[in-house]
């Protein structure tokens, strides 16, 4: 006899690689600032300054 399917543990196991995907991409992204930012360090460039926030 064959058994139900388990809809809920399913879109679980879903959930949980489109998490660890998002996250590997967010480490990627971190990794590639930090390299930009260590290769402008060496280039003895000032760091980038975020721009400030501005009320309207």
């Amino acid at each position: 006899m064959a058994r139900r399917p388990n809809y809920g543990q399913q879109r679980a196991e879903v959930n949980r690689g489109k998490q660890a995907k998002q996250e590997a991409k967010q480490r990627e992204r971190e990794e590639a600032v930090a390299r930009r930012k260590a290769e402008r360090e060496a280039q003895g460039l000032p760091p980038e300054e975020e721009p400030a926030d501005q009320d309207r």
